[in-house]
């Protein structure tokens, strides 16, 4: 190549200052490239294997192009280009050995997928071979067992004919022998059996060396009793055995059986007889199984399934053994009007300091010794509207209701609940007015509000005590506690302390240390240590009873609060608590009570009829839920809080309370809340480590409480949330259409006067026609001349064009109106 076709010539040229190209051979291959000059040696080192051709045609290109070089080239700019070239015959080197991996990895694929294809076909033709090979045996057996049919009943009919005499018809010999045949494998089968029932070798069969069975005892004796009896004459009926059935309300037809000594197969016909299909194993009522009994000839004796609760049954105590017991006072009256705060004062101690907010959250039962010496029992109620229950409660455990009310307040919401409860409990009423030391006290409107419910006091000439008090400065309480004293003495309040104990359960709780602890009144017979008992689902025995000072008891007799230790679970708050003879009996009555819930429970939810089964789909379809699961200290707090949260709701959402129960929140609390998608809300108690780990770990929330109303207000908060958004339509302008143009690429097009307001383009549209709306939609577009334009106002001619709608017509009038969704929130 030469420096007049335009091009760079990468040559070697010789010339003064250029050197020559030598190269070196070793066994046919290019060892070193060495370029010799005037001023330096030049030795390129030799390419790799991959390089091998590269470096060959650059070669024999250099020696091609001639021992010279263009002038100015030095040795560098020689060494950049040999190098330069090496690596582009590198690449094309590289670039070729990755083509052809590509294509023998393609050519694999291409034969994978052929060996797959080929595999699939191959067990599609086996299993076609295998369905019809079944094919043609069932039609094979089919032909086989038609065949021995047909021989079958040919053979009857051709045996008479063997039995013909000499001069008749030759018969056929192939039925006789099928027949002999069928006895010798029949023999066969049997010999089989009988070696196959033999067993193992007994002692009677190595001495007789006889094979089968040997006839027991009793069955000798049978077979001797029947030949003596037919030797007699014949076999004695034998006597009808009368036995007293024990009928429960439900029974099956085998259990009946069995308890009268009958055949099933008898009780069975019977009850057909009698127009009833039933099996053994169904169940049949209580007059049924009544009218079968009396036809076998037997006698009933109809029991129930509570008859279990007849060893606690009341006992009517004499007169002599009644004696005295301390009368027991209910604390009741409105949130925050002093109830404990008077407690308090009477017992010299400081319980609102330890409730959360200074607001009760549970009963307490206390005992106070006056000065006198009386004793008396006092329960504090919570005033909260959430403690409906829990009020309830206290006025049926009492004997006194005291009343109180706030001089500075009056008679307010759970005022008028506490009053009600009383006079549904039928329990004498003791008002005492508080805070009468505040300046702002009004002790005679007081009075008068109370006149509204029909309770009249002394001072208004009624028959109902009443006291001004004061828990802070101690003004009022002697009398107070004179005028408790002189109602219980007109009450005459008497109880057997020799007898089993029966108590009512105040208040239960699941206790980390101590186990299930409930919080029991004795109301009569006395409660020891070591007594059985069994209390609601609930039984036990008696381990420690602590009175309301923490002090260990050995018992507990009328109208004494204590804690009982020792209950298999947490019974419910307002149970009644029963000592029985053996722990047998206890857990019996509780099995039965629990049972007994479970099914009032279950039919509780349940639709009987398709009509109700299919409004339940659909109320459950419409409304939305908000799951939550509820742990409290106690059980009368937790009974509270589920009642409050099932209040919360209306017919779109409502709070469905999954779970309720005492105690810390453990790691299967927090299981089913995640399973059920819901939070856990703690009242008064904490998750333990290994929870919060597992909360953390799973994402479930829990959240912790102290005060009722704050939990109630947060769940409220949450289900209104559930709620739909309210839509609001506002009226915002109306245009009549002047006529219609049809428009390429738009439609059509109606041109408008706004007659009234203003006219949008994200509004929403109703066309009306004679005053009836045929179309709902929206705006393609809103011109004003030529210009697209956002709104329009009223008294300028605009050009609108619906969205998929084309059916419009000159005198139509089009509503402009626009939505707005407005955030619901629950009462």
């Amino acid at each position: 190549m030469s420096d007049n076709d335009g091009k760079k010539t990468l040559g070697l040229r010789g010339g003064p200052r250029s050197g020559n190209v030598k190269q070196s051979f070793s066994h046919g291959r290019t060892k070193n490239v060495v370029v010799e000059t005037k001023r330096k040696r030049v030795v390129v080192p030799k390419p790799g294997a991959a390089q091998t051709a590269a470096g060959s045609a650059a070669t024999s290109a250099m020696s091609a192009a001639g021992s010279k070089r263009p002038a100015g080239i030095s040795d560098a700019e020689m060494e950049r280009r040999l190098k330069a070239l090496q690596a582009a015959k590198a690449r094309e080197g590289e670039e070729a050995a990755q083509r052809e991996a590509e294509e023998k990895a393609r050519a694999e694929e291409r034969e994978r997928m052929r060996a797959e294809k080929e595999a699939k076909e191959r067990e599609q033709r086996e299993a076609e071979e295998r369905a019809r090979q079944k094919a043609e045996d069932e039609e094979r057996k089919a032909r086989e067992a038609a065949q021995a049919a047909k021989q079958a009943a040919a053979a009857p009919a051709e045996a008479p004919a063997a039995r013909q005499p000499a001069g008749g018809p030759k018969p056929s010999q192939a039925a006789p022998r099928k027949v002999d045949r069928e006895r010798e494998d029949r023999g066969r089968r049997k010999g089989d059996d009988s070696e196959r029932r033999s067993g193992k070798l007994t002692l009677n069969q190595a001495l007789g060396g006889e094979g089968g069975r040997q006839k027991s005892m009793a069955a000798m004796k049978r077979k001797q009793e029947r030949a003596r009896q037919k030797a007699m004459g014949g076999s004695q009926p034998r006597e009808k055995v009368v036995r007293d059935v024990q009928l429960p309300e439900a029974i099956t037809v085998a259990e009946l059986a069995n308890r009268m000594a009958e055949r099933v197969g008898d009780v069975v016909k019977s009850l057909m007889n009698n127009g009833i299909m039933a099996t053994q194993n169904q169940t049949i009522d209580q007059d049924t199984a009544e009218l079968i009994i009396e036809e076998f000839g037997h006698k009933v004796t109809r029991v129930s399934d509570a008859d279990v609760e007849d060893v606690i049954k009341e006992i009517e105590d004499k007169d002599e053994d009644l004696q005295s017991r301390p009368p027991v006072i209910t604390i009741m009256g409105h949130v925050d009007h002093g109830k404990t705060s008077l407690l308090d004062a009477i017992r010299d101690a400081n319980v609102t300091s330890g409730e959360a907010g200074g607001i009760t959250q549970h009963i307490g039962a206390y005992q106070v010794t006056t000065k006198d010496g009386a004793v008396l029992s006092f329960l504090d109620t919570p005033g909260h509207a959430a403690f409906t229950s829990m009020r309830s409660r206290g006025a049926q455990v009492t004997d006194i209701v005291v009343l109180v009310v706030a001089a500075d307040d009056a008679v307010m919401p759970q005022t008028i609940e506490a009053i009600n409860h009383a006079k549904a409990a039928k329990v004498p009423m003791i008002v005492a007015i508080n805070k009468v030391d505040k300046p702002s006290a009004n002790p005679t409107k007081v009075r008068t509000d109370l006149l509204q419910h029909e309770v009249v006091v002394e001072q208004m000439s009624g028959d109902v005590q009443d006291v001004e008090v004061s828990a802070h400065t101690g003004q009022g309480l002697p009398e107070l506690l004179e005028a408790i004293a002189l109602q219980a003495e007109i009450l005459e309040l008497k109880a057997n302390p020799d007898r089993a104990a029966q108590g009512a359960v105040i208040e239960a709780q699941l206790d980390v240390g101590r186990g299930p602890v409930a919080t029991v009144l004795v109301q009569n017979g006395t409660l020891r240590q070591g007594d059985i008992f069994v209390v609601g689902e609930q039984y036990g025995k008696v381990r420690a009873l602590i009175n309301d000072k923490g002090e260990r008891v050995k018992e507990a007799g009328p109208s004494v609060p204590v804690e009982v230790l020792g209950l298999n679970g947490t019974p419910e708050a307002g149970d009644v608590l029963n000592v029985t003879e053996t722990e047998a009996q206890a857990r019996e009555i509780a099995e039965y009570r629990a049972n007994v819930a479970k099914e009032k429970r279950a039919a509780l939810g349940a639709a009987t009829t398709l009509e109700q089964l299919m409004k339940k789909a659909k109320d459950d379809e419409n409304v939305s839920e908000l799951p939550v699961l509820v742990k409290a200290d106690v059980q009368g707090s937790a009974e509270a809080i589920v009642q409050a949260l099932e209040k919360v709701g209306n017919d779109e959402v409502r709070v469905r309370v999954l779970h309720s129960g005492v105690g810390a929140i453990t790691e299967t609390d927090i299981g089913l809340a995640e399973a059920s998608g819901c939070p856990v809300i703690g009242f008064n108690v904490r998750a333990n480590a290994s929870a919060r780990n597992t909360a953390n770990q799973k994402g479930v929330e829990i959240r912790y409480y102290s005060v009722i109303y704050d939990l109630v207000d947060d769940v409220k908060a949450a289900a209104s949330g559930l709620l739909s958004a309210e839509i609001k339509e506002t009226f915002i302008g109306y245009a009549e259409i002047k006529d219609v143009f049809k428009v390429s690429n738009v439609g059509k097009v109606a041109g408008c006067l706004v007659t009234e307001g203003v006219a949008r383009r994200s509004a929403g549209v109703r066309l009306l026609r004679d005053n009836v709306v045929i179309h709902e939609g929206t705006l393609k577009t809103l011109k004003r001349f030529k210009d697209e334009v956002t709104e329009v106002q009223s008294g300028q001619e605009c050009g609108m064009a619906f969205e998929n709608y084309e059916d419009i017509r000159q005198g139509d009038v089009i509503e402009i109106f626009e939505r707005q969704e407005v955030e619901r929130k629950l009462d």
